[in-house]
């Protein structure tokens, strides 16, 4: 078999390398500058690569944020279990209610899903006040619940979810339904199997959006032990130990950036193959 080529295809693919590479300097200029000592850090003109790596950042992180009573580990892992949680029920319930209303024919069905896309339209700050005074109201203050439970139901879940369900058809539940399967297994058997590339677009998107989030625990939780990574990390910043802490600042810049490249990494395909099906530009 014979390989085409062209001069325009070959200009092209250039041009594609160039602008990836382009693209991926911040990420390269972050891990480099997450191992660079003191001195390499306030040279002028700045240095792209990292010439004497040392892991002295990192120790340094771990001291400077942690405390008597508080480890580092402790915030880290705060952050992880919130994540990890808010992504698990946000699949569970967004699944299960948008396989409701799609594929259960509930009566008021349609009506359901307009007041959700009606709920898209106000921001997050919009229903800060409504929120809080929820959560204050049901006892969830200075607990975790407080950070999983108002992120759980989220409306762009629910709509991605739905675009996706009515293009799986009808004709394989009502083939399942006469062949015995009753909505449990047809939920678990067809449609969540159906449905990995949303599944893995609301898992990116979920995680990313609980790891980096700040003002929920601000607002939220008092109590030092239940305090997530980016808002311990605001220790690092003001004061006069600032330009001293600046390699732990670049370290810790680096730990919140690599969990939400890495799930990304690994789930982008399904993400592109979600956003190509359900009429997202």
């Amino acid at each position: 078999m014979k390989l085409k080529f062209s001069l325009s295809k070959l200009f092209l693919y250039i041009f594609l390398i160039a602008l990836v590479s382009f693209t991926a300097l911040p990420l390269v200029y972050l891990v480099s500058s997450a191992f660079k000592p003191l001195d390499e850090l306030f040279l002028f003109p700045p240095r792209f690569f990292v010439k004497r790596p040392t892991f002295n950042n990192f120790t340094e992180l771990l001291t400077a944020v942690s405390s008597s009573t508080v480890p580092f580990t402790r915030y880290f892992f705060n952050s992880a279990f919130v994540s990890m949680a808010s992504v698990g029920m946000s699949v569970i319930v967004c699944s299960m209610a948008t396989y409701s209303i799609t594929k259960l024919k509930l009566p008021f069905a349609k009506m359901f899903f307009n007041l959700i896309v009606a709920a898209l339209m106000f921001s997050p700050p919009a229903a800060a006040i409504s929120n809080y005074i929820l959560v204050n109201k049901l006892g969830m203050m200075n607990t975790y619940w407080a950070l999983i439970i108002p992120k759980v139901a989220g409306s762009y879940y629910f709509f991605l979810m739905r675009q996706n369900f009515i293009l799986i058809p009808d004709v394989i539940v009502e083939s399942a339904r006469i062949d015995g399967c009753n909505p449990w297994k047809i939920y678990t058997k067809i449609i969540m199997p159906l449905s990995k590339p949303v599944l893995a677009t609301i898992t990116v998107f979920s995680f990313v959006a609980n790891w980096n989030d700040f003002h929920s625990p601000l607002i939220y939780i008092n109590k030092q032990a239940l305090k997530t990574l980016p808002l311990a990390l605001q220790m690092l910043q003001g004061g006069a130990g600032q330009v001293a802490r600046s390699g732990a600042m670049a370290a810790a810049a680096l730990l919140t950036t690599a969990p939400t490249i890495i799930v990304f990494v690994f789930m982008q395909s399904k993400v592109i193959n979600t956003m190509a099906h359900t009429g997202i530009k």
